[in-house]
Order: C-alpha cells, then sequence, then structure tokens
C-alpha cells in the first residue's frame, strides 16, 4: 500500500528500459518503493535496468510485454497483478518514429499510431480494471506536449500522443471515487536517446526532472503533471494561436 505521502510500495513499469521511466523508479525506490516490476520486450538493456535497481535494495522482476500485441496483455499483466498488490503502474512505453521516413512509409507510421495509442489503450485498460479490483493504486501516463497542437515536424507522432492523453483524461475520469488514481504526465523535450541527434527545443528537460515531477504529482495526487511547469503556460497560448499564425512558427 501507498504511504500517506503517495510513495507506493511495488510499481510495475510498462516500458521497462525508458530513461524516464527507470529514473522514476531509482527515485521511488530510494524514498520507499520494495517490489518493481519491467515489463518489456526480453533484452540485455531490461536485465540491466533490472540489475541497476536492485542495487539500490529493491526486489526486481522481468516480465515479457509487446505492446504491439495487446491480445497477450491481459494474461501478461494478470499474471503479475496475481502475484500481490500493484500501488502504481508507470505506463512509459512509446517510440517517435522518423517523421520524413513514417510519411513516405504508412506502414511505419501505423507502427507508431500502435505503438504509442492502440498498445497503451490495451494495456492501460488492464491495468486499470486491476488497479480496481484490489481497490487502489495509481496509473501513471507518460504523454507529451507534441500532443497538445499538431507540428508540422511530428504530426504523427504528436497525433498518437494526443490520442493518449485524451483517453487517459477520460479513464481517469470513468475511475474517479474507486480509489485508484490517474495522472497525465506532459513532459517537453526530453534529452535522452530517443531524441538523441534532434535539435533541442526551448525548455528543455531531463528523465531526472520529469521522475521528480511525478513524485511530486503522486504526493499530491495531482490529475495533470506539466515537465517543466512554464509549459502549462506556453501551450496555453500556443493552442489559441491562429492556424495561420501558427504555421509559420519555427516549431
Amino acid at each position: 500500500m501507498k504511504d500517506a505521502f503517495g510513495i507506493p510500495q511495488s510499481l510495475l513499469v510498462l516500458g521497462g528500459t525508458s530513461e524516464i521511466a527507470l529514473a522514476t523508479a531509482r527515485r521511488l525506490v530510494v524514498r520507499r518503493a520494495r517490489t518493481v516490476w519491467l515489463a518489456g520486450r526480453p533484452s540485455p538493456a531490461l536485465e540491466s535496468a533490472a540489475t541497476q535497481l536492485r542495487s539500490l535494495g529493491a526486489e526486481v522482476h522481468t516480465v515479457a510485454f509487446d505492446a504491439l500485441d495487446p491480445e497477450s496483455h491481459e494474461t501478461v499483466l494478470g499474471k503479475v497483478f496475481a502475484e500481490g498488490d500493484i500501488d502504481m503502474v508507470l505506463l512509459a512505453f512509446g517510440i517517435l518514429g522518423d517523421q520524413a521516413h513514417d510519411e513516405r512509409e504508412p506502414v511505419a507510421a501505423v507502427r507508431v499510431a500502435q505503438t504509442n495509442y492502440t498498445g497503451a489503450v490495451s494495456a492501460g485498460l488492464v491495468s486499470a480494471r486491476a488497479l480496481q479490483t484490489q481497490g487502489h493504486g495509481s496509473l501513471v501516463v507518460l504523454s507529451s506536449v507534441a500532443g497538445e497542437r499538431a507540428r508540422r515536424a511530428d504530426f504523427i507522432y504528436g497525433s498518437s500522443k494526443a490520442g493518449l492523453d485524451v483517453f487517459a483524461q477520460g479513464l481517469g475520469d470513468a475511475l474517479h471515487g474507486t480509489g485508484v488514481h490517474v495522472m497525465v504526465v506532459r513532459a517537453g523535450f526530453v534529452r535522452s536517446r530517443m531524441t538523441a541527434g534532434l535539435e533541442e527545443a526551448p525548455l528543455a528537460t531531463t528523465p531526472g526532472a520529469v521522475a521528480t515531477a511525478i513524485e511530486l504529482g503522486l504526493r499530491r495526487r495531482s490529475e495533470t503533471v506539466w515537465v517543466p511547469g512554464a509549459l502549462r503556460v506556453v501551450m496555453a497560448a500556443v493552442r489559441h494561436l491562429p492556424r495561420a499564425v501558427f504555421r509559420l512558427l519555427p516549431l
């Protein structure tokens, strides 16, 4: 069970090699978390992530999980929840894609959508039902400011995150009053492996900063967290720009 400050004792990470997820897991283990499940495709990177967390004193398990195989999600995640209560599920998987390439290759664009949205809908619903059955827990969903308004530079990725964001908000409303807390994390440009080689956007942040914001959001039982916080004001303005003006911006 979570303590009075909202820090979970047990954590399930969907996307077990995500840098943001691992920064969050490390932070929570240092605070109080003792059991961590890392779900992802079997790989040396997944095992390395588990070893890192074990070195901090956590009991860590890895589980084979594929976002692109929604038919398996109920079985795979069901086995995790059958082992005991999970205080927090962190939905952290996703791919950026290559906008120029994906526009020319629709199959590649569909893979971005299926990973970031379809897979997340499946895993999110399975996790939410399990949390509701046990009567408590938090589902933390990594969204993105890219979903706030379509940009020429990344509208395929952005559209998948827009769908995920709306889904998570609606799921949070559906679960209100059940004991399950849903928190949407809207991060800006995060310096990570996924963004390596890309031009850095203003108000860029780090996996560690996102992890800090997630912990604070859990303590406050926030429904939406912006990282960095200044993006809330920036995106409020961007959302209301006339389309003709928005197209002229170097975004």
